[in-house]
């Protein structure tokens, strides 16, 4: 009986690390060592798996728009060759290399699973050995056909994770949509949770590295600061506002901040800076303005979804106009219309 075979994208992060005088960093043979000592890896029920490195391995934090690029590279070279892919990733960064790979693997079909742990392998006691064999075996299942995270027995899609903890095991949440699936026992799908397939023809987007900037509200804010970022330069602002889409007037100092990016095509998405819930502009009186300005509502987008959205929308090459109905549209299963 032939099994599926999986491809397994080492990129970096806490889960191959060993400890070194400058504290925890990426080794690579070392890595592929402690996995040879693992024998469930290899046990008939698994999957047959391979392992591809990036060069450089590299912490998490240090993961942008040219990572996600390689990363989604090395998938789109060996889409025909692997039923799923794993990657393994730092955690600081996973929930914004989860929401890029939704959008930039167009027509997908296949499960793309990211994981990580919060304390490296090479440790005694670690999270790593669980959510490594986990995730393998969830992308062998061939059930989730999206791009999906895994973490401490929750399998969360990708582009509505966040983390949640910097040092508890179950780092990860997805506030605003149930999970697709939990590990307890046994493995349990959450079928109706699932995405389905949009029968396109499989297509790698690369993202190009547009100016995009976020800016997070808080009680005494000056917005005159910012202004100097305001330029023609600027192609997409995502701002973290209070509850439903609130921001404060500041003396009437917002508005001309907001028409003047507008004025400059600059697309401003509204996030909200609670974990749950949605943005709702014109709901109150201070957050009418900003719909007025022409800023457009993040829903209840992670503030993660909302920027890589923004990246795939620019590299689309769309008009401004789409861009900002798109924002407002599901495209991935990141925001729920209501």
């Amino acid at each position: 009986m032939n099994r599926n075979r999986i491809l397994v994208i080492y990129t970096g992060g806490t889960i191959g690390m060993v400890a070194t005088e400058r504290g925890y960093a990426p080794e690579k043979d070392r890595f592929h060592k402690l996995l040879g000592e693992i024998p469930e890896l290899r046990a008939p029920s698994m999957p047959d798996w391979d392992i591809v490195d990036m060069d450089p391995l590299l912490d998490s934090t240090n993961i942008a728009v040219e990572e996600w690029n390689r990363i989604a590279g090395l998938i789109a070279d060996n889409y025909e060759k692997y039923d799923g892919f794993v990657i393994l990733h730092g955690t600081d960064t996973m929930a914004y290399t989860a929401s890029a790979l939704s959008f930039m693997l167009e027509g997908n079909a296949k499960p793309v699973v990211l994981t990580g742990s919060q304390i490296p392998l090479c440790e005694v006691r670690n999270d790593a050995r669980d959510n490594l064999i986990t995730a393998i075996m969830v992308a062998a299942q061939g059930v989730v056909k999206e791009v999906c995270l895994y973490f401490g027995g929750s399998l969360l899609r990708g582009n509505r994770a966040m983390k949640r903890s910097a040092d508890g095991l179950i780092a990860f949440d997805s506030p605003n949509y149930p999970h697709l699936m939990d590990a307890a026992i046994s493995i349990k799908y959450n079928y109706n949770n699932l995405l389905q397939p949009s029968g396109e023809e499989f297509h790698l987007r690369k993202l190009h590295n547009v100016p995009i900037a976020v800016l997070k509200v808080f009680p005494g804010i000056q917005f005159e600061i910012f202004e100097g970022i305001m330029t023609e330069a600027l192609k997409g602002v995502v701002i973290e506002t209070f509850g439903s889409g609130n921001m404060p007037e500041r003396g009437g100092k917002l508005l001309p901040l907001i028409r003047k990016a507008a004025d400059n095509g600059t697309i401003l998405a509204i996030c909200t800076q609670c974990p749950q819930g949605t943005v709702s502009l014109g709901t109150y009186e201070v957050s009418n303005n900003l719909k007025l300005a022409g800023a457009v509502s993040g829903c209840d987008m992670t503030t993660e979804a909302a920027i890589a959205k923004l990246y795939y929308l620019f590299s689309c090459g769309y008009e401004e106009a789409e861009i900002k109905r798109l924002m407002e549209t599901d495209l991935r299963g990141e925001v729920s219309i209501y």
